[in-house]
């Protein structure tokens, strides 16, 4: 068999629809982000980075970076190995505590990722409670999906914050049965927000737990960076909360926030904690030191709202097409992967702009998208760059059904 043809048949496949992903070799500049560098066989040329998760560029904090020196000059790179073997350093002790507390929990567990913390979490639950039915918001993000999958039990997938098709859904369910409703709180490609507190009362209802998952608002919403769920007061009403210190917090690494015995649960059973080497001690005290910095500083919360609002507000003045959210996701809709891979090369290649295309199967087709993330450092003249070649882009392109159908390529 020749299995190198195979590969190359499914890799063609990608390139004739337009999606085959290209990853641009670039490195952020310390102390001047968004601007960054790109290695390219031009040579190395700045850049403006605008699709960062580094939502509030805490990656570059100096009290985060310094915690981090601090962290390699005490202990030295790695963790040693699984929590279970000898991978337990007092840094994640101290960082498991501090993210219980920033939750209102009573305990909280580590993982090396917060795809890895749903897809163990939520596959072991499953295992844990015997007939158990998970009720999917239909735009999970593909980690709760998988958990949700390997867990082999019963799901029901319910209309994207639909609270009538969630109830029919759980009052269907047989009496006393095991029920999660797991869903987001900010939905990170359209930026849409969940009704929590809604979904709260239907869990009350119908006896089931919630499972959110905060990636994309811990650090960046409530008033000591708690997420969409302490901003609305409802964060005692969420039974697990799934979070990560790679967006808001600008480091690396997710996590869980829960009862004690949940967590202590989780910890004991999912293969997904128990066999992976723990996060280097380097990275708990980065991350350690960039919650407690935003619980305390409001500033980057607020100036984060205000950039991305000016975006917004810029973009619809120049009559490109964003989806209308309250959050601070600023998506721009293409809906053609060639086209939107188009648009980003001439961004790239020549205004210096770093953005990627988003494309199948990270959202439908026909809905390809270039995905903004303004931070509180994007200035007033880089805004007005984008936004001025965006529109000179948009204006050259004649539109059809929403979407460019004449485009050169880059």
């Amino acid at each position: 068999m020749n299995y190198d043809a195979i590969f190359t048949s499914h890799l063609d496949g990608l390139r004739a629809e337009g999606r085959y992903r290209v990853f641009a070799d670039i490195r952020r500049t310390r102390g001047a982000f968004p601007a960054g560098m790109r290695h390219s066989a031009d040579g190395v040329s700045p850049i403006t980075v605008w699709c960062s998760n580094d939502y509030l560029g805490m990656g570059q904090n100096p009290s985060v970076v310094a915690a981090m020196h601090d962290a390699l000059d005490t202990v030295g790179a790695g963790s040693g190995g699984t929590r279970n073997i000898s991978g337990t350093t007092h840094y994640h002790v101290e960082l498991e505590a501090e993210i219980a507390d920033l939750h209102g929990k009573e305990s909280a567990l580590l993982f090396t990722s917060a795809y890895v913390a749903n897809d163990a979490t939520l596959s072991t639950l499953v295992k844990l409670l015997p007939g158990t039915i998970i009720y999917s918001d239909e735009k999970n993000h593909a980690s709760m999906i998988e958990g949700i999958r390997h867990g082999g039990g019963q799901k029901r997938v319910f209309r994207h914050n639909d609270l009538d098709d969630l109830e029919a859904k759980l009052r269907e369910a047989p009496i006393g049965s095991s029920k999660i409703i797991a869903f987001e709180s900010v939905y990170s490609m359209d930026g849409d927000v969940a009704p929590i507190a809604a979904i709260c009362d239907l869990a009350k209802k119908y006896g089931a737990l919630t499972y959110l998952d905060e990636v994309h608002a811990v650090g960046m919403y409530g008033p000591r960076g708690g997420g969409i769920a302490e901003r609305e007061g409802v964060m005692h009403r969420v039974d697990v909360i799934n979070g990560t210190m790679a967006k808001g917090f600008g480091v690396m690494g997710g996590y869980i926030a829960s009862t004690r015995n949940l967590c202590d649960a989780i910890r004991s059973f999912a293969a997904g904690f128990i066999f992976t080497t723990s996060l280097a001690p380097v990275i708990a005290a980065g991350a350690l030191a960039s919650i407690r910095y935003l619980k305390n500083h409001s500033d980057e919360r607020v100036q984060h709202q205000m950039r991305a609002a000016k975006l917004k507000g810029m973009l619809r003045d120049a009559q490109i097409p964003i989806i209308e959210n309250p959050s601070h996701i600023v998506p721009i809709l293409v809906r053609n992967p060639v086209h939107c891979k188009i648009v980003t090369d001439i961004l790239l290649n020549h205004h210096n702009i770093y953005v990627q295309p988003i494309n199948y199967p990270t959202v439908p087709k026909g809905t390809e998208r270039m995905r903004l993330t303004p931070t509180p450092l994007h200035s007033d003249a880089q805004m007005e760059k984008l936004v001025g070649v965006l529109a000179e882009l948009w204006s050259a392109c004649p539109m059809a059904n929403g979407q460019m159908v004449k485009l050169a390529a880059a």
